[in-house]
């Protein structure tokens, strides 16, 4: 009893010795802007002397081109924001501070952090003493297109994160982070007490309690309050939009729907989650909470989200259960927990996976990734489509794994990939406390976590509050999970080394592949039945451990996945009379996930098409899973249909990964080809290639750096259709070192390019630039110089080409490379000089100096020149020019050419113009999926 008063005291002061917010806010909707009169009562609330006090202003990170968020949405290629009108942007203007005596306050923004401002104070604020300010600014709304937040085009607004808040304070500093769009605003605790006007045809909804609503002259006035509050969302809207749902717990305000779910319906699934999340973490704080659509859509369930409804596998209500769960977790943890939301973000994380994971087992046992369609007997044999649906965690974070890409847990949230921000990082997380949860057993992690969340209640909390609770509840050590799970991005490998067996017993030793000693389970296993599970906490390399055979079949390490383990496919060991020493091969149609059991050959139908060969169907055998793996092939035969030949090509590789180094990926590659070129004549092409790849030990540093070293062996058939050295074979070697740094308002790439065979030798430097300026007009330049260090060719084949280089590499997307007339020869590609009209000479074989320029005119409407001089033995140098219109539809991918104007003169007036218009094309699909995962890698 005497320790219950004692909570009972301590979680009483904490809700008094609160910073203290009254407001008086009216809603402007035509002009997006909220008017606000605040009082701020602050508490120093630590054992030292304030001379100043920090609020977090986010509403700063809307106002300009040049904000970190701005920066944030330009290095994960978002153009929405630069390219925003004016109105659409927000901002916190009109700021006036006075103190208690009314004296005004200075007040400025920190030069390294301008998303918050800093109060000075005329009078020092002693420890467990108050001052109270008065507050009055104005608050631009930001659309809601950029993150959310803000106003949408039919008239809501969602607002989060606008008002003027004290910062957090910890280890003797206040706080100062920007808006970077993740929802990591360290607030400190507050009461708020605000009063809110609205027009009278709109509705005002809320997770703070309402205290009164009433309507005077024509404004409908809330009266809201909220007691040890981190945030609090407010949602204006014209029409009734958000649903109240009731039980014994708490009050859901949501406008999540499911049209197809009728009210009973999502009543139901609503009661249940609310009384699960209350059951396994405890009950909710406050007596409101709100889950809205649009904090769904920030945080998706990636994989639901991407389905169309009129083909989603899952059940309606399953649709609606995921989502809601997954945003209810969400907002209850972000609201409980007093961590420092971007630090700690693991702990939010996992805790909210870790949860999510346990609702599937305990309500959908049976459910797969795919849904229904793992009904299907056709789609029997695929393990995307058998894989149980808590089994894509796993998959989703070892797809950043297996590409070197994933990191520490422990990393700040404002250092994470994206990929790894919204999916794969905190799928870890919550794999991470699954683990340990299967290893420590007797639900101990379940009820730590429950007393973690009571602590909060108290308190202001870190990590180490979260890890003394864990430490001290398990009867097992537990550093192993802090030191290699959450703070180092090791991976983890185990297999069997040494299997004996006798009819009662199996004997067996364990090989650490990484060297990362975690503890590991061991299964036996009888017709797919588990007959015995054992942990092994330490594994030595030359211990024999000895298990009851138990009629197990086979033995398998990690049998449940509850370890995030880098590679499943050396995890069994069968105990029949003779060993396989390869799996099964198993063919699937299409795509599939790696499957540990056997080696998968994957086939799919191809069809390309080039102006020789014509259309060219054929098939794709290749061991290519969702995964990336150490060693892979891909050979795609085909028949030409014009030729009535085979043709086709294919290649070889094997990754090699190095955790620790700044050269993170090497890959050594064999590939060949054997197409034609002509239209009576094939080339064979062989390239034995090595690619080393590094980058930053930032990983959100969009730098890339590329070494590629290679032997290009071509094999050509003589052609009647073009008279020249081409028709020779020949051996090139060719080393190329690449630098990009690349986002949406700056592109800079540097590329050196050494080649050398028997008859010349060149050097040639490219140098690309981009800048998207903040009237959104762009500006790109790009220059070329090279050079022959020796040249002892008799045709113009292995020559710079100014407009359209013969590429004898054989690495260009030519739909038609030998074509000198017709729409075929008007293909453009970036290479060599890459001038746009084609001009008297079009070849240099000593050396040739090249600038191409554009520049916006309008959307996607520029201008564009070229400039240069050329080179030609016992010629003079020529200076070359060209320029016109361009249409940069997709930038490098899809773009046209109107030459105005060059050497020959005005083309524009050219009786055969349409034979002047240049065009860029690809069709190669890993070049336009780039588009997509630049973004998230």
């Amino acid at each position: 009893m005497r320790k219950l008063n004692y909570i009972l005291f301590l979680f009483s002061f904490a809700s008094f010795a609160q910073h203290n917010s009254k407001m008086i806010v009216e809603v402007d909707i035509e002009k997006k802007e909220l008017t606000v009169n605040q009082e701020l009562t602050f508490f120093n609330q630590i054992n030292d002397t304030l001379t100043n006090i920090v609020l977090n202003d986010w509403m700063n990170g809307y106002t300009s081109k040049n904000t970190p968020l701005a920066a944030r949405f330009s290095d994960e290629f978002e153009r929405g924001f630069h390219l925003a009108k004016e109105k659409e942007r927000g901002r916190t203007s009109n700021i006036n501070i006075l103190n208690e005596t009314h004296d005004p306050l200075t007040w400025e923004r920190d030069k390294n952090h301008p998303d918050v401002i800093q109060i000075r104070l005329k009078n020092k604020l002693l420890p467990n003493q108050k001052a109270t300010i008065t507050l009055s600014y104005t608050v631009k709304i930001p659309s809601d297109k950029f993150t959310k937040y803000g106003y949408s085009e039919n008239g809501k607004m969602y607002l989060k994160n606008c008002f003027l808040v004290p910062a957090r304070f910890e280890n003797n500093a206040f706080t100062k982070y920007d808006n970077l769009n993740l929802d990591d605003c360290a607030n400190a605790l507050s009461d708020y007490d605000i009063d809110i006007k609205v027009p009278q045809n709109f509705d005002l909804d809320s997770d703070l309690d309402e205290v009164q609503k009433e309507t005077v002259n024509g404004l409908n006035r809330y009266h809201l309050a909220g007691k040890n509050r981190l945030n609090f969302n407010l949602f204006v809207d014209e029409k009734k939009d958000f649903e109240i749902f009731k039980n014994n717990n708490i009050e859901v305000v949501s406008n999540l729907r499911d049209n197809r779910l009728n009210d009973i319906q999502r009543a139901i699934i609503i009661d249940r989650i609310v009384s699960y999340v209350s059951e396994n973490l405890g009950k909710y704080q406050h007596s409101k909470i709100t889950v809205a659509q649009a904090d769904y859509d920030r945080n998706p369930f990636y994989g639901l989200n991407q389905l169309p409804l009129f083909i989603s596998p899952f059940p309606d209500e399953f649709l609606y259960e995921i989502k809601f769960l997954k945003t209810y977790l969400n907002n209850y943890l972000h609201n409980t927990l007093q961590l420092d939301p971007r630090k700690d973000n693991w702990i939010y994380d996992g805790i909210q996976v870790y949860i999510m994971m346990k609702y599937i087992e305990e309500y959908h046992p049976d459910s797969k990734m795919m849904g229904s369609v793992a009904k299907l007997k056709l789609l029997k044999g695929y393990n995307l489509v058998s894989l149980n649906f808590n089994g894509q965690y796993s998959y989703l974070y070892m797809l950043m794994a297996r590409k070197n890409l994933d990191q520490a847990l422990s990393n700040s949230k404002n250092q994470l990939i994206k990929f790894n921000e919204k999916i794969a990082s905190k799928y870890r997380a919550g794999l991470s406390i699954k683990y340990l949860d299967s290893y420590i057993e007797n639900d101990v992690v379940q009820n730590s976590i429950k007393q973690f969340i009571v602590l909060n209640a108290t308190q202001q909390t870190n990590r180490k509050d979260f890890e003394n609770i864990l430490t001290t509840n398990s009867a097992k050590k537990i550093d192993w999970f802090f030191d290699k799970i959450i703070d180092s991005r090791d991976i983890i490998d185990f297999k069997f080394n040494k299997v004996t067996k006798t009819k009662d017993s199996i004997s067996f030793s364990l090989k650490n592949k990484t060297e990362t000693n975690v503890p590991i389970s061991v299964y036996g296993i009888k017709d797919k039945n588990i007959v015995y599970k054992k942990w092994f906490d330490t594994i030595a390399s030359d211990s024999i451990y000895t298990i009851p055979r138990n009629y197990a079949d086979k033995i398998v390490i990690n049998y449940k996945n509850e370890v995030p383990e880098f590679n499943l496919r050396n995890n069994w060991r069968s105990l029949h009379g003779i060993r396989l020493n390869n799996r099964p091969i198993k063919f699937n149609f299409m795509k599939d996930l790696e499957d540990p059991y056997y080696n998968q050959i994957l086939y799919v139908p191809t069809l390309e098409y080039n102006l020789y060969d014509g259309f060219l169907p054929g098939f794709r055998f290749h061991n290519k899973t969702i995964l990336d793996k150490p060693f892979i092939f891909d050979v795609n035969p085909t028949i030409s249909t014009k030729t009535k030949s085979f043709s086709g090509k294919g290649f070889f590789y094997v990754n090699q990964f190095n955790r620790d180094s700044n050269l993170y990926h090497i890959r050594y590659m064999l590939s060949g080809h054997y197409l034609h070129y002509a239209p009576d004549a094939y080339y064979k092409k062989l390239a034995p290639t090595v690619f080393m790849n590094f980058r930053p030990d930032d990983f959100r540093n969009n730098r890339k750096q590329t070494i590629v070293i290679k032997e290009i062996i071509v094999d050509k058939q003589k052609t009647a259709f073009t008279l020249s050295e081409n028709s020779e074979n020949y051996q090139i070697f060719n080393a190329k070192y690449i630098d990009t740094k690349t986002e949406v308002t700056n592109h800079f790439s540097f590329l050196g390019d050494f080649q050398y065979s028997k008859n010349f030798g060149k050097l040639a430097t490219e140098i690309q630039y981009r800048k998207l300026f903040d009237n959104n007009r762009s500006l790109n330049l790009r220059l070329f110089a090279g050079t022959f260090l020796h040249n002892k060719t008799t045709s113009n084949y292995f020559d710079f080409g100014l407009d359209r280089p013969s590429d004898y590499l054989f690495e260009s997307d030519y739909l038609g490379r030998s074509e000198t007339t017709g729409l075929f020869s008007q293909q453009s590609i970036i290479a060599d000089g890459f001038f746009k009209s084609k001009l008297e000479t079009r070849t240099a074989n000593r050396w040739m100096t090249t600038i191409n320029a554009n520049y916006t005119i309008w959307s996607w409407i520029e201008g564009y020149s070229d400039v240069g001089f050329i080179k030609n033995k016992e010629s003079d140098p020529k200076f070359v020019y060209d320029g016109g219109i361009r249409l940069n539809l997709v930038t490098d991918y899809f773009e046209l050419f109107f030459p105005v104007y060059s050497n020959n003169g005005w083309e524009i007036g050219d009786k055969n113009y349409g034979e002047k218009i240049r065009f860029i094309i690809t069709f190669r699909p890993e070049t336009l999926i780039n588009l997509f995962t630049r973004k998230w890698f």
